[in-house]
């Protein structure tokens, strides 16, 4: 390994090293499940609603960890072609409720071969224990159960996402002395 004082901060910074695998991973199940019309986060919203049954775009976003307005901009497309339906709730008339449809089970049906084929690949190009491993410690990330394990807990992300500019996409980042 080389010396951690040679290394760049780049070389060392986590939050790049997950981004990089996470675009990567998407691109591959993406792939796959573009045969069936769904991206892998389409694909998971639809597998979470699938378990979980109704749920309010707040919760869902939670359940994702994401946050509601990436979720809107998820669903959306989702309730377009009638894969999911979002309607006022029974009880808090403000509150919007999501629930996937019958198209969006036969859709989710339709895809999990694809997702099946995904999951394969993934396992041959890293084999299955390595996988199972990075999962493992990859679902210890947003439970803070590493703390459990001996690491030391962290405090949860702010509940607000980061602020964005009015431009499509664009983000707006607070300006820091250190970007390292």
């Amino acid at each position: 390994m080389a010396d951690a004082a040679a290394l760049s901060p780049v070389d060392v910074c986590h939050c790049l090293a997950v981004r990089q695998a996470a675009r990567w991973i998407s691109q591959l199940y993406d792939q796959h499940l573009a045969a069936c019309g769904l991206s892998s986060t389409q694909y998971a919203v639809l597998s979470q609603l699938q378990r979980s049954g109704p749920s309010s775009i707040a919760a869902l976003a939670e359940a994702m960890v994401m946050d509601r307005t990436t979720m809107t901009r998820s669903v959306t497309p989702l309730e377009r072609d009638g894969l999911l339906a979002i309607t006022a709730g029974e009880v808090d008339r403000r509150r919007r409720e999501v629930t996937i449809t019958a198209a969006g089970r036969e859709r989710l049906a339709a895809a999990r071969p694809q997702w099946r084929r995904a999951q394969h690949a993934f396992e041959q190009h890293f084999g299955a224990a390595q996988a199972q491993a990075m999962r493992t410690m990859l679902r210890q990330v947003p439970t803070g159960a590493a703390a459990a394990a001996g690491g030391e807990a962290l405090q949860d992300p702010p509940a607000t996402a980061p602020a964005r500019s009015h431009r499509r996409g664009g983000r707006t980042a607070a300006p820091r002395k250190d970007r390292g």
